[in-house]
């Protein structure tokens, strides 16, 4: 079981940044795959980046390419995403969520996910 907690959601500016942060309880974190996912109004949850257990392989959704960015800290138990250049369209509710067994950007395969935090991008 894992449990996960997202944190550093927000309101900011456009053109702003963010680092959200999302800490895992359980064991053996460095077998997940994590990836982070956000949903806004109205709109179904997407897939932002995803990351694997070892942090060496990441991948991104093709709208935050060049502006976010996936790190990991198994010591810590910890995944990041720094979020830079935000724009309006970012608005939405963060997920992370982790998956043992799957491919990062399938919304489907993740096991465990957390209860999300929002982030708001004003003009």
């Amino acid at each position: 079981q894992v449990q996960l907690l997202e944190s550093g959601g927000g309101l900011v500016q456009a053109g702003g940044s963010l680092r959200l942060s999302c800490a895992a309880s359980g064991r053996s974190f460095s077998s997940y795959g994590m990836g982070w996912f956000r949903q806004a109004p109205g709109k179904e949850r997407e897939f932002v980046a995803g990351i694997n257990g070892r942090g060496s392989s990441t991948v991104y959704a093709d709208s935050v390419k060049g502006r976010f960015t996936i790190s990991r800290d198994n010591a810590k138990n910890t995944v990041y995403l720094q979020m830079n250049s935000l724009k309006p369209e970012d608005t939405a509710v963060y997920y992370c969520a982790a998956v043992r067994l799957g491919v990062l950007t399938k919304l489907g395969t993740y096991d465990y996910w957390g209860q999300g935090t929002q982030v708001t991008v004003s003009s």
